[in-house]
């Protein structure tokens, strides 16, 4: 239920068209929760039935031109309906976590390497992160929207601190496996 309250948020932020909409998508909210374009556009269609958006006229009608939506008061009731409400925490479900357990069973073929490349992507991803931060949210830039908008950031930042550590520390306790039971 996620993916159109997403959409509403990014609506409410700015109404857009689907095009724009996916391109803002993949810079912001993208980052911590993904969806394919082709769910982006089938959720406005479904948002904009259940009345919680509407298309906006045209300036000029024209055959083929893309459709900008804004939100509808129901539209904003449902997202602060949804915020409002509680919500348990997802359990923890990572690949990568199974595989290792799998490996103390069968092996460790590719593992190690597999570890190197997760930990390059969480750097790069990091990296990231950071870049937003210094550009987006300067010293001095303060109020409510931009401090929640920034404490969204610094989730995904420590969530990538985290992953660096830990893989980093997996890397070491692969060093010190005896070569017998390093299979890569």
């Amino acid at each position: 239920m996620s993916l159109p309250h997403a959409i509403l948020t990014a609506l409410l932020e700015k109404p857009s068209s689907g095009l724009e909409l996916t391109r803002r998508f993949d810079k912001s909210i993208g980052y911590f929760w993904s969806a394919t374009h082709q769910q982006i556009y089938r959720e406005l269609g479904k948002l904009e039935a259940e009345g919680y958006i509407r298309a906006l006229p045209a300036e000029h009608p024209a055959r083929g031109q893309k459709k900008s939506y804004e939100v509808l008061t129901a539209g904003r009731d449902e997202l602060a309906r949804w915020t409002a409400a509680t919500q348990d925490p997802k359990p923890l479900r990572n690949t990568m976590l199974l595989r290792l357990r799998a490996a103390a069973v069968v092996g460790t073929t590719g593992i190690e390497a597999d570890l190197r490349r997760h930990l390059a992507l969480h750097q790069q991803q990091l990296a990231e992160y950071e870049e937003i931060q210094q550009r987006d949210f300067p010293p001095g830039k303060d109020g409510p929207q931009v401090r929640l908008q920034h404490l969204v950031l610094r989730a995904g930042i420590d969530h990538e601190t985290f992953w660096i550590q830990w893989l980093t520390h997996a890397l070491e306790e692969f060093a010190e496996l005896p070569a017998h039971e390093r299979h890569n």
